[in-house]
């Protein structure tokens, strides 16, 4: 599907969905616990659903309803045994997540996914499972892979180049018969660890960290519990409709953003304040609104990578050079961002330097082009439909419904609040 985007101004209120890696987190969980768990408001997307999937093929029970509310009843940690192979489509994190549970099992358990996940190493992680005791089989570290357990508590060191890996093992670590010592070199992205240690917390797990969680130790022989959770908004979803107002003039209101939780994300709040925006909470309400001027920024994006692409844009039209650094792993998601998103952008008219680890983006007026590409890639494609409600002229995002992946009602949000989007099927 393709998308035709002209220059917009939104107004309004959204409701922005539940987090995606709080929901997948509460998946993998109750598909442990012994009991039923109860998952309110879960963001319902493909990742997600992936997921739910794979919990269900590994012998966990749910119900979904009208999808407002998940009941999952778990496995206690004895896992079926799949029949085939696990399809995870296109989500990382649930593939990563999953990976060290099913090398839990004495049976080989298979995974693949989408051409995109295709691209994504595993290495590191498998390397860490191999000498925890895994037979592990592989596309050079990548899907389609297979593990065959059972693995136990062992001292192991891992890459942190992305922190799914870190809590892919924190997640499997406490089944274990024995203890577990992970070493982890440089790690990127340390929210998205406290979002998985804030879940070991709630359920009573032990372990000892260390203050740069460079090594944390984690008892085993513990088990999981069912639990009651409201899934909290998603603050990198939020972004969009921020980063929106913020080019486009606009007013808009967010409810029930909880600035409280340990989502990295919810920075980009303090970054857009820094570039000019108005940002006010009041009675469970965030009000924002654009500036007449952006300010450039310069900013370090190690701790929210996922941010990239819609900052991007934000420097796309600032006035001034911006820069956005010390994010390698940008280059290790979905796509290649920081090459995608300097190639798109240019396209449009935008001045942009890549580095290794980040980019800079001098500002200007950008023009509508019938020519972007998505790259499949459902951050890229919502971040270039901000772009072009900022541009002069009309835009053509190709493959668009990508965005589904992380925020299916994200087109329909968006007309809601002004945004003139027209799709089309090629």
């Amino acid at each position: 599907m393709e998308i035709a985007v002209s220059r917009s101004k939104i107004s309004g209120q959204v409701e922005i969905p539940g987090s995606k890696s709080h929901t997948i987190r509460a998946i993998v969980l109750a598909s442990l616990a012994k009991g039923t768990s109860t998952i309110k408001a879960p963001l319902v997307s493909e990742d997600t659903v992936s997921c739910l999937q794979a919990a269900s093929t590994l012998g966990a029970w749910i119900k979904r309803g009208d999808d407002t509310i998940w009941r999952i009843s778990g496995t206690g940690g004895k896992l079926l045994q799949p029949a085939g192979v696990i399809d995870m489509g296109n989500s990382g994190t649930g593939l990563r997540l999953f990976t060290s549970i099913a090398a839990r099992a004495d049976f080989p358990i298979s995974f693949d996914g989408d051409e995109s996940l295709r691209t994504r190493t595993m290495a590191s992680l498998l390397a860490a499972l191999q000498a925890m005791g895994a037979k592990v089989e592989s596309a050079k570290g990548k899907c389609p892979l297979s593990v065959t357990g059972p693995i136990n508590g062992a001292e192991v060191t891992i890459e942190g180049k992305t922190s799914q890996y870190l809590s892919s093992l924190l997640f499997a670590a406490p089944l274990l018969e024995n203890d577990t010592v992970i070493h982890v070199e440089g790690l990127n992205e340390q929210p998205y660890v406290m979002i998985t240690l804030e879940w070991l917390d709630r359920q009573g797990i032990r372990y000892e960290a260390e203050k740069d969680l460079s090594t944390i130790r984690i008892s085993g022989s513990q088990q999981y519990s069912p639990f009651s959770v409201r899934i909290p908004v998603d603050f990198s979803t939020a972004s969009f409709p921020l980063v929106a107002a913020a080019l486009t003039g606009g007013d808009v209101q967010i409810p029930n953003l909880d600035f409280t939780d340990a989502q990295g994300d919810k920075m980009i709040f303090d970054y857009m304040r820094d570039m000019g925006v108005k940002i006010e909470t009041k009675d469970n309400i965030t009000a924002i609104k654009g500036p007449k001027k952006l300010k450039a920024f310069d900013i370090d994006l190690n701790a929210t990578p996922d941010a990239l692409p819609v900052l991007a844009v934000a420097g796309a039209c600032a006035e001034g050079t911006s820069y956005l650094r010390n994010v390698p792993q940008a280059r290790l998601k979905e796509t290649d961002r920081i090459f995608c998103m300097a190639a798109e952008l240019r396209k449009m008219g935008a001045q942009v330097e890549e580095f290794h680890d980040g980019m800079a983006i001098t500002g200007t007026k950008l023009k509508g082009s019938g020519e972007l590409d998505s790259h499949k890639d459902h951050r890229i494609a919502m971040a270039l439909t901000i772009a072009a409600m900022a541009a002069e002229g009309e835009s053509v995002i190709k493959d668009a419904e990508c965005a589904d992946v992380t925020y299916p009602g994200f087109i329909d949000d968006f007309r809601n609040l002004g945004a003139k989007i027209t799709e089309f099927t090629v």
